[in-house]
């Protein structure tokens, strides 16, 4: 029983120090965020500032055009995730629950893209989208990521989970495979949707290399390209009170989308692993 307590007591210890680790430098940068010119280099450093700045947050969205950056960023997030979904559910289901010749080969094909970097595909999808004429465009920045591999693999292991019986006895009340999709096994698919949304959108709104190589313009920049040019703005980073705010700014809703689909990430991935 003594030797239960202890393996606790170190578990929780080890948890609580590497969770300490990873909260301190966030905690940090909100602290830098608040500070006035004066107080970011002081020594010894202060983390609660003597008089909170929250006018650095309105100076940064006046320094840069942070709300255009913004609806690029969104509109590109949702309607690139909202893609992933769709796509990902259609082609788990034909995966999953096709019956159709090379199937199994064909899947372990389409897995084996996982293992191409994304560099290497930059140059000829650059290529593509030039010829197409979607350079500096909605479409360069949402067409290319509209379907994963990924997306596809984790919802396939979901629908493997879900009894073939119910389909069978759905067809058999003369409902259509589409019919069965969207409204038999997508609201049982819930977790691993929400999980591959998560994922779809994390990946879109943190983008920086193909967005810095397809945009040219100031109007279609998204967050992350919006705050290198802000950095460079500002003297390479020499005042860090904007350049914490403008940071959190950008960070701020990854952080809610995440703990509000939490729950369903975290089940979305267990449940996904059951079956093979």
């Amino acid at each position: 029983m003594r030797k239960s307590y202890i393996k606790q007591f170190v578990i929780h210890f080890v948890l609580i120090v590497l969770g300490a680790a990873m909260i301190l430098p966030f905690a940090w940068m909100i602290s830098t965020s608040l500070k006035g010119y004066h107080e970011i280099f002081r020594y010894p450093p202060k983390w609660i500032p003597d008089s909170p700045q929250w006018s650095n947050y309105l100076e940064v969205w006046k320094l840069a055009p942070f709300g255009r950056f913004y609806v690029n960023s969104v509109f590109v997030a949702l309607v690139t995730t909202v893609g992933q979904v769709i796509t990902g559910v259609l082609a788990a289901y034909a995966f999953a629950r096709m019956e159709f010749w090379g199937r199994d080969k064909v899947f372990m094909l389409f897995l084996a893209t996982l293992m191409v970097p994304t560099q290497v595909t930059l140059i000829p999808t650059y290529i593509v989208m030039s010829q197409m004429g979607w350079i500096d465009s909605y479409q360069a920045l949402i067409i290319p990521f509209v379907s994963t591999a990924f997306s596809v693999f984790l919802l396939r292991q979901f629908f493997l989970t879900i009894p073939k019986e119910l389909e069978e006895a759905s067809i058999m009340d003369g409902c259509s495979k589409l019919r069965f999709i969207f409204l038999v096994l997508m609201p049982l698919a819930k977790p691993a949707i929400a999980s591959v949304s998560l994922f779809g959108f994390l990946g879109s709104w943190n983008s920086y290399l193909w967005p810095l190589i397809v945009i040219n313009s100031n109007q279609m920049r998204t967050l992350p390209i919006g705050l290198r040019y802000f950095v460079s703005q500002q003297g390479g980073g020499s005042e860090w009170h904007y350049l914490m705010a403008a940071s959190l700014i950008v960070m701020l809703p990854v952080l809610i989308v995440f703990f509000a689909a939490q729950k369903q990430f975290i089940e979305g991935i267990a449940r996904s692993g059951i079956k093979g």
